[in-house]
């Protein structure tokens, strides 16, 4: 039996990342993978979800353009958009299985190995491997945990993935549903709302058991995002209890208790459980060689490493972002940290950049307003309204904002920024950077941007806290604002 430097179990994002991360080392690594390399990430998460967002997008801003009055996305069916989204699919899938094959048939390699099936421990340094009937012993020295996450289900309802459907249903619909039900106001049930109401084709209700969606940002991006959802027309059923959810006659009937406490009966075509996912670590058999699990069903880890010391954890099955970048920098850390990699740094999340794709587009990095207020700190914070950026403008999508939150001193360090609209994604790098070498603005606030960028918002936002930008506040009151949060009181400055 061979025995490797390090083995991995699970071959997604954070997998992947690790294996790759060891070779770069010179150790002897295998990959273990029971189903599809990429994991979910390519075949039933980002990849898959982004490609769908990316043809409704486009397919929503045509609509509004000048193809308002067009009937030519009357005759666009499922399984063309499905067929756009398996080219993608396969082409990352491709890239992967090659760059496996060729590593794997190098002359001189002798570092790495893809192992298909089914891994449970059966000592703290020995898996079982199981495929197609058959068993294979894997004994490492090291071993990293990356089998990733499924969409948690409700034991109330009965998940049939063919009405009641979970996120990783939705590649199985033949037709775009006539009606649908969204249950779960989170990050994936709003983009889900948001794929199927920019196209057009469905009538998409969203159940969210909280007073607004998206309750870990503040209210203002919150409500934006309520509005262009009821825009699109999206119904919201704020603070509503989910009472009843069946198959009744091919469709799907639910029943939702109101804040008043007035109930409602709703039919719709297809119902989809967005309520969290769960960690895939089940059939490892962690607890019998000493790995803690949490209360919530998370590995416990500090800084990858579990309470075994040769065993890491890292991806969604830990309780942190469950984000592919957020995922491979985990499992790059966990081979540098096993390894004493010199050049390695503990893990820092304060400065991760996240997209959230909805319409528009919602890029965060650093704290939000809520939390810095739950952390007691004083703040200024500027907003500027997407109307007053020329690029905006120009591709008439003049609806957003950007808000950063400075520290209140001289020093002036950016804690966050919240940028809502159109090519946000592509705004948020520069301030990620800032925040995460600790400075203030007058690193970037000189910088001359690229005319016409919506970065060029940034730039204004901070000479607003400098007092010497273009537009002034006190005279566009309505898309400029500028105020201090200090002791729990706003002051507008």
């Amino acid at each position: 039996m061979k025995k490797y430097d390090l083995c991995i179990i699970g071959g997604g994002p954070a997998g992947y990342a690790a294996a790759m991360r060891a070779v770069d080392l010179g150790k002897q690594v295998a990959l273990i993978e029971k189903d599809k390399v990429g994991g979910a990430g390519i075949y039933s998460g980002a990849l898959t979800s982004k490609t769908l967002w990316e043809i409704s997008s486009k397919m929503h801003l045509s609509k509004k353009g000048l193809l308002a009055n067009s009937t030519v996305y009357d005759f666009i069916h499922f399984k063309d958009v499905k067929k756009l989204v398996e080219e993608a699919v396969f082409e990352r899938k491709y890239q992967l299985k090659c760059h496996i094959q060729l590593l794997e048939n190098e002359a001189n390699n002798r570092c790495f190995e893809y192992i298909r099936g089914k891994a449970s421990f059966v000592t703290e340094h020995q898996v079982k491997v199981k495929k197609n009937g058959k068993e294979k012993l894997v004994e490492a020295d090291h071993f990293i945990i990356a089998t990733g996450s499924t969409p948690r289900e409700l034991p109330q309802f009965d998940i049939d993935h063919q009405n009641i459907l979970s996120s990783d249903d939705v590649m199985n619909l033949v037709e775009f549903p006539k009606s649908m039900v969204i249950v779960g106001a989170g990050v994936i049930g709003s983009e889900f709302a948001t794929i199927f109401s920019n196209i057009g084709k469905t009538k998409v209700n969203i159940i969210d058991r909280g007073d607004r969606i998206l309750p870990f940002e503040d209210e203002d991006v919150s409500q934006f995002i309520t509005n262009s959802f009821e825009k699109n027309g999206v119904r919201v059923h704020h603070s509503a209890k989910l009472c009843r959810m069946e198959t009744v006659a091919g469709g799907v009937e639910y029943e939702i208790e109101n804040p008043d406490g007035t109930k409602e009966v709703i039919q719709v075509e297809k119902a989809l459980l967005s309520v969290g996912r769960v960690p895939n670590i089940g059939s490892l058999k962690l607890e019998e060689i000493g790995v803690k699990i949490s209360e919530r069903g998370f590995i416990e880890e500090n800084d990858t490493q579990t309470s075994v010391p040769h065993i890491y954890a890292v991806g969604d099955v830990t309780n942190h972002m469950a984000l592919v970048n957020v995922a491979e920098l985990e499992g790059r850390r966990a081979v540098e940290k096993m390894f004493n990699e010199p050049s390695s740094r503990p893990l820092t999340y304060k400065n991760i950049s996240t997209i959230m794709f909805l319409n528009p587009e919602v890029a965060a990095v650093g704290m939000n307003e809520q939390q810095a207020q739950e952390k007691g700190l004083n703040y200024k914070c500027v907003k500027l309204d997407y109307s007053c950026i020329a690029r905006a403008i120009a591709m008439r999508q003049p609806e957003g904002f950007i808000k950063i939150l400075v520290s209140d001193d001289e020093e002036m360090k950016v804690l966050g920024m919240r940028v809502v609209g159109e090519h946000a994604s592509s705004s948020i790098q520069a301030v990620a950077l800032l925040i995460s070498m600790n400075k203030g603005i007058h690193e970037l606030v000189d910088l001359i941007h690229p005319h016409p960028s919506i970065i060029e918002g940034i730039q204004e936002c901070l000479r607003m806290l400098l007092h010497k930008s273009i537009f002034k506040s006190e005279v566009f009151g309505d898309r400029m604002k500028f105020y201090r949060y200090k002791d729990g009181e706003i002051i507008h400055l």
